[in-house]
């Protein structure tokens, strides 16, 4: 079978930032790699499935409001009703406030900010 990605790449927003100096939650990370799960598990098994664990997590740099980051997950093993995965987010531009408010820069090596390992389950199939 053909190694199956998903991807998505999105602006970390206001809304997103949860500490001072518009700081970013390390769970916003988290949740975008559940939703990169979810296309897997659907895309491989046409079930959402179930996110079941994390076998690690880490937390590399910061992510501020403004910056973009782009997540990518892989299905990396097999079984019957699991689904081991692995996900990956990289910064890849950032916000320039001390420039102006509105300034950026696209970074010209991402900056990879999280990575995780996990497990989904799907129903068995033909139930």
């Amino acid at each position: 079978m053909s190694e199956r990605v998903a991807r998505l790449r999105l602006r970390m927003s206001a809304h997103d930032a949860h500490y001072g100096g518009n700081l970013v939650d390390g769970a916003r990370m988290l949740a975008l790699f559940g939703d990169l799960a979810t296309e897997l598990c659907i895309a491989e098994s046409g079930d959402e499935g179930l996110f079941a664990s994390y076998d690690s997590v880490e937390f590399l740099a910061p992510v501020h409001a403004g910056d973009y980051v782009e997540a990518e997950a892989r299905i990396v093993r097999r079984g019957t009703r699991s689904r081991g995965m692995e996900f990956e987010a990289r910064k890849v531009i950032v916000a320039r406030p001390d420039l102006t408010p509105s300034a950026a820069e696209i970074l010209a090596m991402p900056v990879v900010v999280c990575r995780a390992k996990g497990t989904c389950v799907v129903p068995k199939s033909g139930t």
